[in-house]
């Protein structure tokens, strides 16, 4: 094992950055994890999907490294996989859950959250359908999506598969009524995401690092999409995909050569060893 102090941390968002558009890891990446990782150096995945969703994507990939976290719900959970168990948490009020499925009704759009182990849906839907081609984690329909809520939950996600437009609609609605108590991100142009304020991927940065005594100079943090921004500056080397959005490269330190479809992480990760 290296020197504690040497030790580094990669947290990676999935799609769009590790995962290519098929939804795997290239043969070229999985070599350059598996040397970081033997190099004594930590991995961290870091999703705005459920943890069960995360817990999936690293089993159906055979990424069984030593020491990995994974982080979800946009920052709302850290799971400690050696330990088996969630060792970070933060959570919507049932309040600020309820007041989103409101405007959500009110705007015309579909906006599901999640149990521990479920999705909640008020309908069994296309938005609903088109969620579950990628995410393959169960599902239950409740009008009321607080309903089967027997905690408050990390996160709200809002669908609308005609694109950015009528959820930004939403999104100004939402945030004319919260005082900043909620991040608002997009994650894709169908995808909104709702969460606290107090939470997001630079929080669980921030966290872990923390918790494994880890300076924050020490970490890399890359991703393609608005959600993944915050990590990324907050990183003490933050990448931006080739394929980002042109304001996640914005505040990159570095823009990989090639796209998630062409293992633009490797050759970052083996120069960073």
């Amino acid at each position: 094992m290296m020197n504690h102090q040497k030790q580094k941390i990669f947290f990676t968002d999935l799609d769009g950055t590790l995962l290519t558009k098929e939804k795997k890891i290239s043969q070229a990446t999985m070599a350059a994890l598996k040397q970081w990782t033997d190099a004594g150096h930590k991995l961290v995945l870091s999703s705005g999907r459920a943890i069960d969703s995360v817990k999936d994507v690293k089993g159906a990939l055979g990424l069984t490294f030593p020491g990995m976290y994974l982080i979800g719900y946009n920052g709302g959970e850290i799971y400690d996989c050696e330990k088996d168990e969630t060792i970070f948490r933060i959570s919507l009020t049932m309040e600020q859950t309820a007041l989103v499925a409101k405007i959500a009704k009110e705007h015309g759009l579909h906006c599901q959250t999640y149990t521990d182990t479920h999705i909640i849906s008020p309908a069994d839907n296309a938005e609903l359908r088109f969620y579950c081609r990628a995410i393959h984690t169960p599902f239950l329909i409740s009008e009321d999506i607080l309903t089967p809520l027997e905690q408050p939950p990390c996160k709200c996600l809002l669908i609308d598969l005609h694109g950015r437009e009528r959820l930004e609609e939403f999104r100004q609605t939402l945030l004319s009524l919260v005082n900043g108590e909620l991040n608002v991100l997009f994650s894709n142009d169908r995808y909104l995401e709702i969460f606290p304020a107090s939470s997001g991927k630079e929080v669980a940065v921030h966290k872990l690092c923390e918790l494994l005594s880890i300076p924050i100079q020490d970490t890399l943090a890359a991703g393609d999409e608005l959600n993944d921004t915050a990590m990324i500056k907050a990183a003490g080397v933050g990448i931006a995909m080739l394929n980002a959005r042109d304001e996640v490269k914005a505040v990159a330190n570095i823009i990989t050569e090639t796209d998630n479809d062409h293992d633009g992480l490797a050759p970052i990760l083996l120069s960073h060893m």
